[in-house]
């Protein structure tokens, strides 16, 4: 259960500080998606997923945390030191500095991923320990 826990801790943090950032973000695309709604779009990702461990803990649960997570990750650390362009309805989002709350936001995504990988392995040891019990 603490892994769950601190899965989805990790995950909501991470939804927090997309949700305080967004409206600082949204102003600067009129067109397409807009950075602001990729956060707010993020967040809902993220508290779905965390909710998703907390209820049911399962590999799928896990799973799903996992992909939110890294991918959030990667987006960030991406876009810091690649100047990625606009592309489709996204916009442009290289932001070559690091600050407290996209920091924060850094070490809560990668913290996630890491949990989710370890519950998705260990929910998988666990069910197939009780597979083999229920077998004798």
């Amino acid at each position: 259960m603490t892994l769950r826990i601190l899965t989805a801790v990790a995950l909501f943090i991470d939804a927090a500080v997309h949700i305080h950032l967004a409206p600082g973000y949204q102003a600067g695309n009129s067109a397409g998606i807009g950075q602001g709604n990729l956060f707010l779009l993020e967040s809902a990702a993220a508290v779905l997923a965390g909710l998703y461990v907390l209820l049911r803990g399962s590999r799928a649960a896990f799973a799903v945390a996992f992909v939110v997570a890294l991918s959030a990750f990667v987006a960030v650390v991406a876009y810091r030191y690649v100047n990625i362009p606009a592309f489709g309805p996204f916009p442009a989002m290289y932001e070559p500095i690091w600050f407290f709350e996209k920091s924060v936001s850094a070490v809560a995504e990668g913290a996630g991923a890491v949990l989710a990988a370890i519950g998705f392995v260990r929910a998988g040891r666990r069910t197939n320990g009780q597979g083999a019990q229920s077998k004798h």
